[in-house]
């Protein structure tokens, strides 16, 4: 059996959603080995002027738990 781990992650990006999700994943996993799904938990923007600034996704990432060698 294996034990999951679940950590939150916050991307952002200028362009929009979907790319802020995928920031939080390519940051996580320079970190986190064998990262296996993301679940989209929050998105939420900065706004200025009446325009969106900058776009911000919260993942919660998911990877197994390794024994220590």
């Amino acid at each position: 059996m294996t034990a999951v781990k679940i950590i939150k992650v916050l991307g952002t990006s200028e362009e929009g959603w979907e790319q802020a999700a995928q920031e939080a994943v390519e940051q996580a996993s320079h970190t986190i080995d064998d990262i296996h799904g993301v679940e989209v938990e929050d998105w939420t923007a900065d706004v200025e002027n009446g325009e969106i600034q900058e776009y911000k996704t919260t993942v919660e990432v998911a990877f197994p738990v390794h024994e220590q060698q």
